[in-house]
């Protein structure tokens, strides 16, 4: 069969003319679209760039946190009382994550959370930023590393650790998992310490994995070092004495506060019950309560030497006056006032050794009600000291003209009115500094602080002298007597306040006292909460945490023994009034 033979030039299809518009308007219709391509192309290039930009941000841009590292606590020899250290932290990216069953159980196992806990962290899926575990340890990084889970990172974190531990808990404080300061100087000086983190822009793809750096990195600063007045090993001394002391006498708590009466320094703070700041799980308020500082009670005896100088300072006595004391009672409209054993004629010095309330009552109602105020308040009772704690208190002590002649009475043996320890510790500095009232401090300084004068320079010293019998045999403290060293100080046992009155059989014992007695370097107060194991006098519960701790805090000082016999304690019951 022969081939046809088409001649495509005669098909009538093509003989026929094409209308030139159709030509135009295909013409026109593809330059139409160009320009729609380059007009789209402007926008999202030049127009509308930002938005474009920042879509694009949101799931490649990142900025990352360059953490300060927290500023070091040192006490004042240089040793280390808080350090950051590096530790792994564990995210995710829920938009990332490879969402393999198998792998996020492991995960979970090793963060030691529940598995739907962690799924519940995981799903929204939206989010580009979710912490699994904060602060874990090298090995279990390493664990999760391994993993090789898509969408999980590690990110370096610092945690702070103390090295003191509970010794040192109550001054030192601690921080969050943030690192920011919670209690104690963490709080006080959080800005100091904390510093100024950083920051980095950085562009991630789809796995995680930074490609490049935007713009200009912003390096962190680091926060401050900050060197304390605190005595690490006084401070170590102090708290175990405490600790023992309150363990032995059954009580509640116990509190201990060391002054350098040169420099208003403070060498030791120390509560009990403490706490680990490494370790806070399951604590109660009680552990975490600064007592020292934030806790008030009525001060009992420890306030007569203040009643007593004034008297002298008056002119109204003198160290051998003698005073009725009436074996140890008075009324005084309608209240009856006692002494814990009954006296006759007893000289105002004698009136201190005994701790009588009869002598001390009468020198306080030849005074005007505002005299005693005035230097109740010239010592620093009701108000808040000048020192950067959280919680720190001002007790209390009523304007002069509410008091009724039975709470003058009360008052001049520390009834009516309320303080700290640490408030009660700072007034003592008045005797030990010859009449000034010492400024205090938390940071180290080796320049003498300039006190205030409050009284004379020779009715502190003879009060010294006073102090300084109440320690020896027939006085109310022979257990706060130091070996090597003269101490002076006053006892001080409160019935505890209980709804509207004062409950029987719950006391507060406390000591204040000076050491040495000549040339005095330190004032230390104790104070110990509830005993219920006998005794709970303060001559025989905190007068013997007084004497260890004097001994260790001078010798650490450097202050030469000023004597070289043995004290001799007498080991049966002392006298001492309320």
């Amino acid at each position: 069969m022969s081939g046809r033979v088409v001649a495509y030039s005669s098909s009538p299809l093509l003989a026929s003319r094409t209308p030139v518009w159709r030509s135009k308007l295909i013409v026109a219709g593809i330059a139409l679209a160009f320009l729609g391509l380059a007009g789209r192309a402007a926008w999202v290039q030049v127009i509308g760039n930002d938005f474009y930009r920042k879509q694009g941000e949101v799931r490649f841009a990142r900025t990352l946190e360059l953490p300060a590292n927290r500023g070091r606590i040192f006490d004042r020899n240089g040793l280390l009382l808080a350090t950051s250290v590096p530790v792994p932290s564990v995210w995710a990216s829920p938009e990332d994550l490879e969402r393999d069953k198998v792998k996020l159980t492991q995960l979970a196992r090793l963060l030691q959370v529940p598995l739907a806990e962690l799924m519940a962290k995981l799903d929204d899926q939206e989010k580009n930023f979710v912490w699994l575990k904060r602060q874990v340890d090298e090995a279990t990084a390493r664990q999760v590393t391994a993993l090789d889970i898509k969408g999980v990172f590690l990110r370096k974190e610092y945690r702070r650790q103390y090295p003191e531990g509970e010794a040192a808990a109550h001054v030192v404080g601690f921080t969050s998992v943030e690192d920011k300061g919670q209690e104690g100087v963490e709080l006080a000086f959080n800005k100091e310490l904390g510093g100024k983190p950083g920051s980095r822009h950085v562009i991630k793809d789809r796995l995680g994995r930074i490609v490049e750096d935007v713009g200009e990195q912003v390096p962190p600063v680091d926060g401050k070092d900050l060197q304390l007045s605190i005595d690490s090993k006084v401070q170590f001394f102090a708290y175990q004495k405490l600790r023992d002391a309150v363990l032995e006498n059954k009580a509640r708590a116990g509190s201990v506060v060391v002054l350098d009466v040169h420099t208003g320094e403070v060498l030791a703070l120390a509560n009990y019950p403490s706490y680990n700041p490494a370790h806070r799980q399951n604590l109660t308020g009680g552990q975490l309560r600064n007592r020292a500082l934030t806790d008030t009670f009525e001060p009992g005896s420890t306030m007569k030497p203040f009643v007593v100088s004034l008297a002298l300072e008056k002119g109204l006595v003198t160290p051998n006056t003698p005073i009725n004391t009436n074996g140890g009672r008075m009324t005084i409209n309608g209240s009856t006032i006692t002494d814990s054993h009954g006296h006759n004629m007893l000289t105002v010095t004698e009136v201190v050794q005994k701790s009588s309330n009869i002598g001390t009552v009468k020198m306080a109602m030849q005074l005007q009600p505002r005299e005693m105020w005035e230097l109740y308040t010239q010592v620093g009772l009701g108000q808040r000291p000048q020192v950067p704690f959280p919680g720190v208190v001002s007790g209390k002590l009523r304007a002069y003209k509410t008091w009724r002649p039975i709470e003058q009475a009360t008052m001049s043996y520390g009834y009516g009115l309320s303080t700290s320890l640490f408030q009660l510790a700072r007034a003592y500095t008045v005797f030990a500094r010859d009449g000034e009232l010492v400024p205090v401090t938390l940071q180290k300084t080796d320049v003498p602080a300039p006190g205030v004068r409050v009284l004379d320079p020779k009715t502190a010293q003879t009060m010294r002298q006073m102090l300084h019998l109440a320690t020896l045999n027939g006085g109310t403290a022979p257990r706060a007597q130091t070996m090597g060293y003269s101490v002076g100080g006053k006892t001080g046992t409160a019935h505890k306040q209980e709804g509207k009155g004062y409950a029987q059989n719950k006391y507060r014992g406390v000591f204040v006292g000076i050491a040495p007695i000549d040339k005095p370097r330190i004032v230390v107060a104790v104070m110990i909460d509830e005993p219920s194991n006998g005794r709970y006098f303060g001559g025989d519960v905190a007068a013997p945490v007084f004497s260890a701790t004097v001994q260790q805090s001078l010798r650490m000082l450097g202050v030469q023994p000023d004597m070289n016999v043995k004290p001799q304690v007498v080991v049966q019951a002392v006298e001492e009034s309320f």
